[in-house]
């Protein structure tokens, strides 16, 4: 029985021993059997760490598109030095992306390439049926008659049946005949003559002549004074669309008119320079061709005198004056529905001869996507511009030839040249089917090879297409 007892005891002091154990020895003086214990060493717990989740790293809205790389160039082209200062810009019509660009925002002078401008806003004030009227009225003298210019500078001497350079233009004996018949039908002028002829070209204010114009542009055929009494743009041969103007257009329309008259039956007239009275009655009057087709007409050969009747008959429907100087406000105003900026734009005339014209290659470029399109009226631009080896002033043996007549019939386009510049805008059919505008400029010390140049980078443009890069 003691020997069962102890051993309970030796298990109960192990039992003890494995509890304090247990406890992790909280008395460290125990674990060392000294007689002076130790203070409580204090066991620090770390706190149970908070979890935190970073932020969201942010994520695009929207993929981003990849640039298409262009790999076709045409940098070389662009440094031929036969075009001088060069600016230009093209764009794809269908999608208006730039692309190529040197300089095409900044506005520059434009050649004939201006009367694509007069043209369009010709068509939003005139309205593409419009036609100029020349009137005779009665005047206020016993005998006389007043021939009143309504800023036709088409009207013809030629006799009807034979076409000027202006085909379907009316005719001054036409005129004279309607005239003739009236006064003789009129009870109280029958069987009197008449006597005085007075020519009104009021319609039209001075100058004549645009004074930053070429003098030497009269008489080498290419520009006539400004007046809305003329004949056949007053030129020497009324058949010829190049041929010298005589400096007097009313004189000479006085003159043919007068000529016409003696023979309808009123021979002898004389002739003076005046107005219509007020409210004077109409004993006859002829029309021009209507703005659409009068357009074609000049933007095919590129006619001065066309595109300045044009602007001059837009100004004057539009109420901003008979001048010149009416004409930025006009032909700026006449653009505007177009809803294309024409900020830096000045226009000194409607035909491009002045060298103070300035248009960006880059409003040119939008216009042209427009008239590619055929909004509103503007299909009449398209279908008179000339054609690249086909049509108008394209169709000369020095455009589009040898290598570059890969682009014939491809490129739509009007050209340009001054003295201090050549210029060339439209539209190109590319080789991979992509419609470009473009607008080109070489200005400056050129000369007539700059024409080539023009050529030769349009034909690149054109090679290139949609791939045309900007490098």
């Amino acid at each position: 029985m003691k020997r069962r007892r102890r051993t309970t005891a030796i298990v109960a002091a192990g039992v003890v021993a494995f509890a304090l154990l247990g406890t992790g020895a909280v008395f460290a003086g125990a674990a060392t059997g000294t007689s002076d214990p130790s203070p409580r060493a204090i066991v620090a717990v770390s706190p149970t760490p908070t979890i935190t989740t970073p932020p969201p790293r942010p994520v695009p809205g929207a993929a981003t598109a990849a640039s298409r790389v262009r790999t076709c160039s045409v940098a070389g082209l662009a440094t031929d030095p036969r075009l001088a200062n060069f600016q230009a810009q093209v764009t794809n019509a269908t999608t208006g992306e730039v692309l190529f660009d040197r300089g095409g925002t900044t506005p520059s002078r434009t050649a004939s390439v201006l009367k694509v401008l007069t043209s369009a806003a010709a068509l939003s004030v005139l309205g593409p049926d419009y036609r100029a009227t020349t009137t005779v009225a009665r005047g206020a003298e016993p005998g006389s008659v007043v021939l009143v210019g309504g800023g036709d500078l088409t009207l013809s001497r030629l006799p009807s049946g034979q076409e000027s350079a202006y085909a379907g233009a009316p005719h001054l004996d036409t005129l004279a005949a309607q005239t003739v018949a009236a006064w003789q039908a009129d009870p109280a002028t029958a069987g009197t003559p008449i006597s005085s002829l007075v020519l009104d070209s009021s319609m039209f204010g001075d100058p004549g002549w645009e004074p930053s114009w070429n003098r030497k542009e009269l008489r080498d055929g290419y520009m006539p004074e400004i007046t809305a009494l003329q004949v056949d743009g007053d030129r020497d041969n009324p058949a010829r669309s190049t041929s010298a103007r005589s400096g007097d257009p009313i004189g000479r329309a006085g003159a043919a008119f007068a000529d016409a008259l003696a023979d309808a039956g009123a021979p002898g007239v004389t002739v003076t320079r005046g107005t219509a009275p007020a409210g004077a009655a109409a004993l006859a009057s002829v029309q021009s061709q209507p703005v659409s087709t009068l357009i074609q007409q000049a933007l095919i050969v590129s006619d001065n005198a066309l595109a300045e009747m044009l602007a001059r008959l837009t100004a004057v429907k539009a109420g901003a004056g008979n001048t010149f100087g009416a004409l930025q406000k006009a032909t700026v105003d006449g653009l505007a529905p177009y809803g294309i900026d024409t900020a830096g734009i000045v226009i000194a005339d409607g035909s491009g001869l002045s060298d103070n014209n300035a248009v960006p290659p880059s409003y040119l470029t939008r216009l042209f996507i427009k008239i590619n399109a055929r909004e509103g009226n503007l299909g009449v631009i398209y279908d008179g511009l000339p054609v690249a080896g086909k049509t108008g002033s394209l169709s000369y043996s020095d455009r589009f030839s040898g290598v570059n007549a890969a682009a014939d019939g491809a490129v739509f386009a009007k050209t340009g040249w001054i003295d201090t510049g050549y210029t060339l805008a439209g539209i190109i059919h590319s080789a991979d089917g992509t419609p470009l505008t473009f607008a080109i400029y070489a200005l400056g010390d050129v000369s007539d090879n700059a024409k080539t140049a023009l050529d030769t980078i349009t034909t690149g443009f054109f090679r290139c297409g949609n791939n045309l890069s900007n490098y």
